[in-house]
């Protein structure tokens, strides 16, 4: 008797041709639309949604090429790593080398590079979404959430390692959760998790998901292999911290010691559990609703990553201090559980201009959404909410930074005091790029002699002479011969 043919893995029915090529179309329009708004946004834009845009990355980096610019607290103390900070050195140092040593050649070529590194997460979530079952199709539409929403569209040229961190996270993901993920695959995913590790702690959870899924789905020796890569990369983070901080996982120490045990962060704000779904309600109205809705179609069908996407959004929703930016690793996680719940929408629906319409709708919900990113105010980004939430949320400090740059240009700056804002506020040395005193408003009056310059309002110029104007600011020339040196300057930012 002849033995029983083997039993057929079942597979999922083949994609008709139209529908394939529609969602290639639909992939290629929406990365493109995705890195045109993103580097639009990079180019005109020099503002700042928070200090740690550019106190975290840009400022450290420019210390480390170019020898000059202010501490943060973070450095002095040891409770960030230089992964990020690295990376950023990495990319003026590129710039120094083709010549852009001029901030508005090096800072285009960084929030550029950011703003590529969002379109390519848009990429990174169509991948995602593939591997956890939806179709080409649904993919697309998911890729467009994430390419063309006006919240990722307004973090993405921003130097922060959410964004930094959030490319790795989502292909590393997709590599790992893929159905009959490869041994290379596996170990690529992983790492790509332990790398996003590096550049922003709290990646942590996706790690010891991931571990927990490969646990959950009984896969004993992908978990092993997927751990001994991890503990590879911990060793890794810990090594760096022994080289710059002295002491192995230094900054996790310091900085979970800070957050978690003194619970400091809190001095920054506190808000309530349900912060991030009505902060994210207020910002897309109609595209958050929308991704919500097919998330939740999609959950039983891709388990793992909905686990993985509740886990971190519910960790950071326990914590007291809430900023919106935290959320963006989990934000191509969620677009990528709509593309699922919208391919199983499809599925019932019959035709392909029935599915194809419902698809190019998800998409020009999207695409709506990002248009109206321009109107953004902080207010309906959840910071400062209670004190200008009707401010616009783009460009807010531009001009002092604008100006910053032009008095780093004056053959005869000396020394600079900015008397309109925090000094936290401002682009720092990134921005004024000249190794000389940079005082904050409440530093030497100007009759001390410390600087020659000011950045103040119209009207306020005193004896000194306006040589550049930016909105409501302008940059003064004061009537100092030379400058006093200053034997008591601090780089430290107050």
């Amino acid at each position: 008797m002849p033995p029983a043919p083997p039993t057929a893995v079942p597979t999922a029915p083949a994609e008709p041709l139209a529908e394939r090529r529609l969602g290639w179309g639909l992939l290629g329009l929406t990365l493109a639309a995705g890195a045109a708004f993103r580097l639009y946004r990079a180019l005109h834009d020099d503002g700042i949604y928070w200090p740690d845009e550019v106190y975290q990355s840009l400022e450290p980096a420019h210390r480390l090429v170019y020898g000059y610019g202010l501490v943060a607290w973070e450095f002095i103390e040891g409770a960030r790593n230089w992964a990020l900070p690295a990376l950023v050195a990495g990319l003026l140092g590129l710039g120094r080398l083709l010549g852009l040593t001029d901030p508005s050649g090096y800072l285009a070529l960084v929030k550029g590079f950011f703003a590529l590194v969002g379109t390519a997460t848009a990429w990174a979530t169509w991948r995602l979404a593939r591997a956890s079952g939806a179709s080409t199709l649904a993919a697309s539409a998911g890729a467009a959430l994430f390419a063309l929403g006006s919240v990722p569209l307004y973090f993405a040229p921003r130097a922060m390692s959410e964004n930094a961190s959030v490319l790795p996270v989502v292909l590393g993901l997709a590599l790992a959760l893929a159905p009959g993920a490869s041994r290379r695959s596996l170990v690529a995913g992983a790492s790509l998790l332990g790398l996003a590790v590096l550049l922003r702690l709290q990646n942590g959870v996706f790690c010891v998901g991931l571990l927990g899924v490969l646990l959950a789905r009984r896969r004993w020796r992908d978990a092993g292999v997927t751990l001994a890569v991890l503990s590879g990369w911990a060793l890794a983070f810990g090594l760096l911290d022994k080289l710059t901080w002295g002491r192995w996982f230094h900054s996790a120490i310091v900085y979970l010691d800070f957050n978690l045990v003194q619970g400091k962060a809190a001095t920054f704000g506190t808000e309530a559990f349900d912060y991030y779904p009505r902060i994210l309600r207020r910002a897309m109205p109609g595209l958050s609703l929308l991704v919500a809705a097919l998330a939740l179609v999609g959950l039983l069908r891709a388990r793992g990553l909905s686990a993985l996407t509740a886990a971190f959004v519910l960790l950071h929703a326990y914590q007291p201090h809430k900023e919106l930016r935290f959320l963006v690793p989990a934000m191509p996680l969620l677009a990528a559980l709509a593309a699922v719940g919208l391919d199983s929408v499809l599925h019932v629906l019959r035709g392909f201009p029935a599915r194809a319409t419902a698809t190019v709708a998800v998409v020009a919900a999207a695409a709506l959404s990002g248009a109206g990113s321009g109107a953004l105010t902080f207010g309906e980004l959840g910071q400062y909410e209670r004190v200008r939430p009707h401010d616009s949320a783009w460009d807010d400090q531009g001009p002092v930074n604008r100006l910053l740059e032009a008095a780093g240009r004056q053959d005869d700056v000396c020394g600079l005091k900015v008397e309109t804002v925090h000094q936290a506020w401002t682009g720092g040395y990134s921005y004024f790029h000249r190794n000389a005193p940079l005082y904050p408003h409440n530093g030497p009056p100007r009759g001390s002699g410390r600087y020659s310059h000011v950045i103040t309002l119209p009207g306020h110029e005193g004896a000194g002479v306006i040589v550049a104007r930016d909105g409501p600011l302008a940059l003064v020339k004061l009537p100092v011969a030379r400058c006093v040196p200053d034997p008591d300057y601090s780089w430290r930012l107050p």
